[in-house]
């Protein structure tokens, strides 16, 4: 089959919902300031509507990157799970708006579709309050062969470990992948992410990965160490390419 898409990638179908904020309306409704929290569909909903007016836009780990690609002129398309919502709406249309292919059934009479409620502070200092949802419904079922097959790196979040039916869904994409030639990618996410999945991620990265997104918390997570180049050197004969962000100190990129 003839590339039809340069990254086709899977992830947590998230709808950002990002708006100014003070720090009296963090301690208010019981905030961490600068913290990152999963938050119920009630909690939810009740931040969304104490929150000042602000901007919604497409996001999550992979969509960003879907994005990214599509603003660069390449070809992309993304898999992941909405709800049929008004959040739903604005993440598909966000994504055919950028010219990528999100053609994912809708979720009917489930979780609404996940948000990320990010309040920013005049410091710059982004509060975010995470919803799930509808997102970690995403199962094998929703994996389209003809997506993946026409791929020509077929890029996965770490983020959908954390539910089980996304795990078979990578495993699907995965044996897909391989089967027409394509590479595989794959983003660690997340520290916490890592420490909860490490036989899993690492199993997977050993017979099925061959690029590899990570910072440095997450790379030596996965090996049980805290020295970066031996977590480094472990990872390199698993994998044809890894590009590892080290924050301040910038980035390393191994090959071969």
């Amino acid at each position: 089959m003839s590339e039809l898409y340069d990254v086709a990638a899977i992830g947590n179908a998230i709808v950002d919902v990002i708006a100014p904020a003070d720090d009296a309306f963090l301690t208010d409704l019981a905030l961490d300031k600068g913290a990152m929290m999963l938050v119920d569909e009630a909690r939810s909903a009740l931040l969304y509507d104490r929150m000042a007016a602000g901007v919604e836009t497409s996001g999550g780990s992979a969509g960003n990157t879907i994005a990214g690609v599509a603003s660069l002129g390449g070809r992309a398309a993304y898999l992941g799970k909405v709800a049929k919502d008004q959040l739903g709406d604005v993440f598909r249309h966000d994504m055919r708006a950028i010219g990528a292919h999100f053609d994912t059934p809708p979720l009917i009479g489930g979780p609404s579709t996940a948000r990320s409620l990010i309040n920013v502070t005049p410091d710059g200092e982004r509060t975010m309050c995470t919803y799930l949802g509808a997102s970690t419904e995403f199962a094998a079922d929703d994996i389209d062969p003809a997506v993946i097959e026409a791929a020509k790196i077929v890029y996965l979040e770490g983020y959908l470990f954390d539910a089980e039916a996304a795990r078979r869904a990578f495993a699907k994409a995965a044996g897909l992948a391989r089967g027409a030639g394509r590479l595989l990618a794959l983003t660690l996410s997340d520290g916490f992410v890592v420490d909860r999945h490490r036989a899993g991620l690492l199993g997977f990265v050993e017979t099925q990965v061959d690029l590899v997104f990570a910072n440095d918390t997450e790379l030596t997570a996965l090996f049980e160490t805290d020295d970066f180049d031996a977590a480094l050197e472990a990872l390199r004969p698993h994998v044809k390419l890894a590009a590892v962000t080290r924050g301040a100190q910038g980035s390393v990129i191994i090959q071969g």
